[in-house]
C-alpha cells in the first residue's frame, strides 16, 4: 500500500523539530506534538495543551468532534470511557452517534448495522499474538479480520488512520448476521480490530456470539476503552472459544498517553487488570496479550519498563510484544525505531519481571523513513 498524506498535514511539517518548551531536539521531537517526552513528564500543565491543540486540528480535518461532548442534561452514551453526554444535534466522540429530536441515533455499531470492512487473512498471520497462538499452526485456514471504521482514540501516529474514511461509505455498513455468514469451514478465528471495536461493541459481540456457535475462535485487538461490562462479555467469548484479547498499551504515563492519543489510559489499565483476572481459568493458550509501539523520542525504555512492571504485577507470564515504529499520519517526521532503542526496550521489559517478550516486526528497525510505504 502506498502511503497517502493525511488531511491537513502541511508539507512544512516534515523534518525534525525542537521542543517548544525547552528547545531540545534530541531525542526526536514530533512537530505535531511540539514538545519532548521530558517536558511532558516534568511539565505536563504546559506541555499537554500544546499536543491537545493538534488533536483538535486533526479531528476537525475529519469532521469529528474536537472533544467528547459533556452537555449538561444531555443524553448519555455509556459504550466507552468518554461517557459522552450529547445535546441536540451533537455528535459523539467516535462520530457514530448523534442526538436528533431528543433521541440518541446510532449511525453504526448496533447488531443491525456495523461500520467496517472484512477480509480473510491466511494463517499464520501477522497478528501480534501469532507467536503464542494455536493459529500459527493452522496452515490452510484463515483469520476473519474485521476492521472497524471508528475509534475512541485519536492517535497522531495511527498507521490505520484511513478507517475514518469508511464513514462516507454505505457499502461498509453490514449487520452482525451478515458478517458471521462470511465464515466458512476454513475460518479458524475472527479478530475484531480497526480503528477499534470499542465504539461498536454491540455489533462485535453479536457477531462474535454467532461465530462462536460455528466453532470460530474469538479474538480482539483493542485500546481497551470499552465499558467494563462489554469487556467482560468479550473476554468470556475468547475464554470459551480458545481466542484471546490483545491490549495495545500505548504508554503508562497518563500525560504522555494523552499527548500521543488524545485520551486518558485509566480505563485501558483498569480493563486490562479486569481481563487478566480471568487468566487462571485458561492459562493456555494465553487469554490476554499486550503490545506496545516503540515510538522514537516518546515511548522509550523508561516507558516500557513502567508498562512491563504494571503487567508483571498482575501476571509475569502475560505475553508482551514490542513493535517497531514506522512514520505515519501526523507523526511522519519521526524516524523508524532503531536497533538500540528496541534492544533497550527488550532489556527494560525483562528487568521489570516479564518472562515472555518478543519484538514483533524487527524488519522495520533502522529503516530510512523514505523507504516506508
Amino acid at each position: 500500500m502506498v502511503w497517502k498524506r493525511s488531511p491537513g498535514l502541511p508539507p512544512a511539517a516534515e523534518g525534525s523539530a525542537a521542543c517548544r518548551l525547552c528547545g531540545r531536539s534530541a531525542p526526536p521531537v514530533a512537530r505535531a506534538i511540539g514538545v519532548c517526552v521530558r517536558c511532558i513528564r516534568e511539565r505536563p500543565q504546559e506541555a499537554v495543551p500544546l499536543a491537545q491543540a493538534t488533536h483538535r486540528q486533526v479531528r476537525r480535518a475529519f469532521g469529528l468532534p474536537e472533544n467528547a461532548p459533556q452537555t449538561p442534561g444531555g443524553i448519555r452514551c455509556g459504550l466507552c470511557a468518554w461517557e459522552c453526554r450529547l445535546g441536540e444535534g451533537e455528535q459523539g466522540y467516535c462520530g457514530l452517534r448523534i442526538v436528533r429530536n431528543g433521541q440518541l441515533i446510532h449511525h453504526a455499531g448496533t447488531p443491525e448495522r456495523g461500520l467496517l470492512h472484512w477480509y480473510r487473512d491466511p494463517l499464520p498471520t501477522n497478528c501480534v499474538a501469532d507467536w503464542v497462538c494455536e493459529g500459527h499452526h493452522a496452515r490452510g485456514h484463515h483469520n476473519l479480520a474485521v476492521f472497524y471504521g471508528s475509534c475512541t482514540f485519536n492517535c497522531l501516529f495511527c498507521q490505520n488512520w484511513h478507517y475514518r474514511e469508511l464513514r462516507a461509505s454505505e457499502r461498509a455498513r453490514i449487520s452482525a448476521a451478515e458478517l458471521a455468514a462470511a465464515a466458512n469451514e476454513r475460518t479458524f478465528c475472527v479478530c475484531f480490530f480497526g480503528g477499534d471495536p470499542s465504539s461498536q461493541m454491540p455489533h462485535a459481540l453479536a457477531a462474535a456470539r454467532l461465530l462462536a456457535r460455528k466453532g470460530v475462535r474469538v479474538c480482539w485487538e483493542t485500546n481497551g476503552m470499552m465499558n467494563p461490562r462489554l469487556l467482560d462479555q468479550a473476554v468470556r467469548l475468547s475464554l470459551e472459544t480458545g481466542g484471546c484479547i490483545k491490549f495495545d498499551l500505548k504508554a503508562f504515563d497518563e500525560n504522555l498517553h494523552i499527548a500521543l492519543t488524545g485520551a486518558s489510559n485509566r480505563r485501558t489499565l483498569e480493563n486490562f487488570r479486569q481481563a487478566a483476572a480471568m487468566i487462571p481459568r485458561r492459562p493456555h493458550p494465553p487469554l490476554v496479550v499486550a503490545s506496545t509501539l516503540l515510538i522514537p523520542g516518546y515511548v522509550d525504555a523508561e516507558e516500557v519498563f513502567r508498562i512491563a512492571r504494571f503487567i508483571a504485577s498482575i501476571n509475569p507470564d502475560i505475553p508482551y510484544t514490542l513493535l517497531a515504529f514506522a512514520p505515519h499520519f501526523w507523526m511522519a517526521d519521526l524516524p523508524c525505531t532503531s536497533s538500540a532503542h528496541a534492544r533497550e526496550a527488550l532489556e527494560a521489559a525483562r528487568a521489570a519481571g516479564l518472562t515472555r517478550i518478543r519484538l514483533g516486526n524487527a524488519f522495520l528497525l533502522d529503516l530510512p523513513a523514505s523507504w516506508v510505504i
